[in-house]
């Protein structure tokens, strides 16, 4: 193939320009599928000589009456003005899908493949761009190499508008000082009595309280979950500055990828005159973060100087017991699922006695979550499982019973 200039190509603002001289079209977002593969394997330039052999199909295989725009380095919209509907144009788009998969791309005697995915939308003006792109999110997050058209009705469409809503909710949170830590206490099942409580984050919106599933996900794509968990330390530590409670405070693997928290906890312990003994450090995500040696050292250090680790919801997900004893850690929460259909599920009773089995044998202390009834609890001690949380001995509150 003849590796020559890029074949009727306008830039990003003339595609701009066009759409809002044009009363109606359809457009076909082309993106090349992990195009930076080739850059990779074979180095830039032969990405470039690729790229322009792309550019060059596209010109090839779009329907008539199309123009053609390369808005990135690896996306091209090709504006349609035809009047169709939208099986003619999803037919369209898989007919340049399949001209793609069945074509060698040939540069310096290296043949390669390249796949695309294409995202339509119908309408008018310079939205049908970002609909376009929004419907190729949308189909990435099952497939590559396919087509989608852009629905407003969608659930991912929902979703995208939800996380809007809860990225704005989140930073007013910040903004006014209303994320706070509530506290849920934990007994001792020997004693009876409360010896710690889980520090667990709320946004209170005047006199609605926001439990963390509606908004955490928001604080992950706007990568704000450090200050989440730097607001909750610090809020904590206040709080439990006026007894001999331990606590335990959730972080999550971006906090431990940011390396911060040694130096922020010891300065918070400092500051309020905690002892780190007093202190839980409960890991959110499955335990595969163990495989981290960077992670392991940095929680061994953590406990060097005397803070405590606890595994939660353990079970669930990739959680297996070779990483659990090889990092041994001081506690271990057993995921709440089985813990609520402990009574009724014979599976999820054989994972409770498993869990405690190896538990007992390596001196990890286990806590068992979702406690919602005295049968329930009735369990519990009978497998002698050290500490129990729930409903059943009290719900998240924004004070401390001292008592």
């Amino acid at each position: 193939m003849n590796c020559g200039k890029i074949v009727d190509i306008d830039e990003r603002s003339a595609l701009i320009k066009y759409l809002d001289e044009i009363p109606y079209a359809n457009l076909l977002l082309v993106d090349v599928d992990n195009f930076s593969n080739f850059n990779n394997m074979y180095g830039f330039d032969f990405g470039d000589r690729v790229l322009i052999e792309i550019s060059r199909l596209i010109d090839i295989s779009k329907p008539a009456l199309s123009r053609v725009f390369r808005i990135n380095f690896d996306e091209f919209a090709i504006v349609n003005l035809e009047m169709l509907d939208t099986k003619q144009l999803s037919n369209m788009a898989e007919s340049m899908i399949s001209f793609f998969n069945q074509i060698d791309i040939d540069v310096d005697d290296i043949s390669v493949k390249a796949s695309i995915s294409v995202g339509i939308s119908i309408g008018k003006g310079n939205n049908i761009l970002n609909h376009a792109r929004t419907a190729i999110k949308e189909l990435r997050e099952h497939s590559r190499g396919s087509s989608k058209i852009y629905d407003s009705n969608s659930e991912f469409i929902k979703k995208q508008k939800e996380n809007v809503y809860w990225i704005n909710k989140l930073r007013d949170a910040f903004e006014n000082e209303s994320l706070q830590p509530f506290f849920q206490p934990i007994i001792n099942n020997k004693t009876k009595k409360i010896e710690k409580y889980e520090c667990l984050v709320r946004i209170r919106d005047e006199e609605t309280i926001i439990s963390p599933y509606r908004f955490m996900e928001a604080s992950k794509l706007t990568g704000t979950l450090s200050l989440v968990t730097r607001t909750m330390i610090e809020q904590s530590f206040k709080m439990f500055s006026n007894n001999d409670y331990e606590f335990s405070i959730n972080i999550t693997n971006a906090d431990l990828y940011l390396n911060y928290l040694e130096n922020f906890l010891l300065k918070q312990s400092r500051k309020y005159n905690i002892n780190p003994s007093r202190v839980v450090l409960e890991i959110l995500e499955d335990i595969d973060s163990l495989d981290s040696p960077e992670i392991l050292l940095q929680l061994n250090s953590l406990r060097y100087h005397g803070f405590k680790i606890a595994i939660d919801d353990f079970g669930s997900r990739s959680s297996n017991f070779s990483r659990l004893l090889e990092f041994s850690p001081d506690y271990l929460k057993i995921d709440g699922s089985f813990i609520k259909n402990i009574l009724e599920d014979k599976n999820s009773l054989i994972i409770v006695e498993s869990i405690v089995f190896l538990c007992k044998k390596s001196n990890i202390k286990i806590i068992a979550e979702f406690v919602h009834s005295a049968e329930v609890q009735a369990k519990i001690e009978e497998l002698e499982i050290d500490y129990s949380q729930g409903y059943y001995f009290g719900e998240p509150k924004a004070e401390v019973n001292y008592t």
